[in-house]
Order: structure tokens, then C-alpha cells, then sequence
């Protein structure tokens, strides 16, 4: 079926965490029926058991009834006009590699806000230039939108990426509910790089938090830290798009002090003391600034943009840096 058509498209979900169950949350509210996409037989089989994720979100109930379960993603991509990736970004690369069906002619919803790693290439370009999807059929989610309080229900708001605008309103619909709100904007890759950058910024705020910094110097940490984004994102596609939408500063100000950010939390774990990997072990979860630090800081050395905060995170995390010595330096250079 061709998806722009007048009949309901066919959704996928590719992945099996917490923001893949809100995105199926949301899309429930509007589609009929969706196919989703998990790797292990065995979290399919208990999902179907239990009515919900055995794992994540168990607030967010399914009728599972409306649901065509697999573990294998090439009937996923055969029997689906939209995919919505949300499969965490260091494992997006390998999950991908097993698909073997076209899909130049779906339309791909990119969910990760992170990078591939070892490409440095944002999920866009990486579907574009990989899989030859057209990038009007390409489009991004961003905004301050916790997984977690969207299977609450809480007033949530994202915005759909594309530069095709009437491909992001259409996508928009998709996502629309009493407790989400949506907006749409044509900067994908804009959205795309502060979707990444606000994780190592996350990160940063943790570590000061767990460092006994105070809510001022965090404020301020913020502060400079729409900046950098600002000045990245204007060196990776210069544009006017105004960085105070809550597609770009929310989202940074969400991750940065929400006690649901799991960059904050292993960020704090390094302030208070953990090496990396055990911060990595204890969390569990995939903390998608660690790997996004690496993508800009090696992409970075080609644009030279200024961002002291990226590096200073980049310097914690992969030269093995003492985090307080670096982070009393970073704060002479903040105004």
C-alpha cells in the first residue's frame, strides 16, 4: 500500500524499550492496528502474557489484540508503510544490518536521539545514504516528551522533523493525543543535533549535581550549553530556526533536571564517584550521551565549533579525566 494514500498506513515500532512503548502508546490512539518489532521471542511472548511491557513503562496497558508481535524485523519492514525506529542508537547499525528488504519506498520515523557510532552520521543521513530513503520521506521526533510521563498520560509535547512540511503534518497526526501535543518544523537536522547534544549536557549537569554544585551554577551550565547547540547545529546547516522552541531548549532543560533522565542520573553517578563502566553497569539502560560525546567531539574536529562543555564531558567520559578538576576548570570559562 502506498502511504499517501487516503487508506491508514501501516505502523511499525522497531525496538522494545520504554520510548518505543510510548510511541506505540501514542500511535495506538490513532491507528487501528500496529506491527512491532522485537528482538528477544521471549519479551513477545510475555508482553502477550501480561498485556504490557514486561520490562518498561508497566503503567501503559495494550490490548495486544491490535498488535502483530515479531522478532523478525525484514517482516516488519515487508509489512509496514511507516517504521518508527526506536531502537537505542549503539545498537541501531547491527539490528539494521539484518534487513535485506527495500525500503526506500517507506516512510522512516527516526525516534533515536543519538547518533550511529563509528559513522558520526545522525539517523537521517545514516537511513538516507545506507538504505536510499528519499529524505522527504524522512522525518525526526524530537521535544521534551519523557517516556515515562507519557505512559502517565501527562501533558507532553513533541515536534515532527521533515523538510517536507506536509509529510511532517501527516506524520504529526500520528503521534496526536489528549496528552500530546505536537507541532511540526522543516530543521530535521537541527532537531536531529540538539537531540544528541542535549544528552552530553545531561550528563554534564549530573556530574555537577553530583558534585555538589548548586541549581545556580547548573542554570548557568544550561545556559551556555543552548548555546553550543546553537552554534553546532547553525555549522551543520545554517538556517534561521529559533533555539528557544521547546523542540530545542526544552528538551535540553527536560533531560538536564528531570529526575526521568537516565543521562542525568549516569552523569551524577560519575560526579559522586563511579568509574564509567560501573555508571554503565548500575544503569542498566542505555545512556545515549555517552556514546553521542564521542560522534561530536570526532565529528567536531573537522567544523572546530566552540563547545568547552561537550569537550570538557568528552574529556570525563574518554580521557579518564578527574571530574571535579575539569569541571572547576569549565567554570571559569561560563558567563
Amino acid at each position: 500500500m502506498n502511504p499517501t494514500t487516503s487508506e491508514q498506513p501501516r505502523v511499525a515500532i522497531l525496538g522494545s524499550g520504554s520510548w518505543a512503548t510510548a510511541l506505540a502508546k501514542m500511535a495506538m490512539c490513532n491507528v487501528e492496528h500496529i506491527n512491532w518489532y522485537m528482538r528477544r521471542k521471549e519479551k513477545i511472548d510475555e508482553f502477550i502474557r501480561l498485556g504490557k511491557n514486561p520490562s518498561y513503562l508497566s503503567a501503559a496497558r495494550f490490548d495486544t489484540s491490535r498488535i502483530s508481535f515479531t522478532d523478525d524485523i525484514n517482516e516488519v519492514v515487508r509489512d509496514s508503510d511507516i517504521l518508527i525506529l526506536a531502537i537505542p542508537s549503539p545498537y541501531l547499525k547491527q539490528s539494521l544490518k539484518k534487513v535485506h528488504k527495500s525500503i526506500r519506498q517507506k516512510i522512516v520515523i527516526s525516534a533515536v536521539k543519538g547518533m550511529v557510532p563509528e559513522e558520526n552520521m545522525v539517523i537521517s543521513d545514516y537511513m538516507h545514504f545506507r538504505f536510499h530513503v528519499p529524505m522527504e520521506q524522512i522525518c525526526v521526533i524530537a521535544g521534551p516528551c519523557h517516556a515515562e510521563e507519557v505512559a502517565l498520560e501527562r501533558l507532553s509535547y513533541i515536534t515532527i522533523g521533515c523538510p517536507n512540511r506536509e509529510r511532517a503534518a501527516q506524520i504529526s497526526t500520528l503521534f496526536a493525543t489528549p496528552f500530546v501535543k505536537t507541532t511540526i518544523s522543516e530543521d530535521l537536522w537541527g532537531l536531529e543535533y540538539s537531540s544528541v547534544m542535549k544528552n552530553i549536557y545531561a550528563i554534564a549537569a549530573g556530574i555537577c549535581s553530583g558534585l555538589k554544585y548548586g541549581d545556580n551554577f547548573i542554570s548557568v551550565l544550561a545556559s551556555n550549553a543552548i548555546q553550543e547547540i546553537s552554534r553546532f547545529a547553525n555549522a551543520m546547516n545554517p538556517m534561521h530556526r529559533n533555539i528557544t522552541e521547546s523542540a530545542y531548549l526544552g528538551d535540553l532543560l527536560v533531560t538536564c533536571y528531570s529526575h526521568f533522565s537516565r543521562n542525568r542520573q549516569f552523569g551524577n553517578m560519575i560526579g559522586i564517584g563511579y568509574s564509567v563502566r560501573s555508571a554503565q553497569i548500575e544503569m542498566e539502560m542505555v545512556a545515549e550521551g555517552f556514546y553521542g560525546t564521542k560522534c561530536i567531539h570526532e565529528l567536531n574536529e573537522r567544523y572546530h565549533v566552540h563547545l568547552p562543555i561537550a569537550d570538557a564531558v568528552y574529556e570525563i567520559l574518554y580521557e579518564q579525566k578527574n571530574a571535579s578538576t575539569v569541571i572547576q576548570e569549565l567554570a571559569g570559562k561560563l558567563m
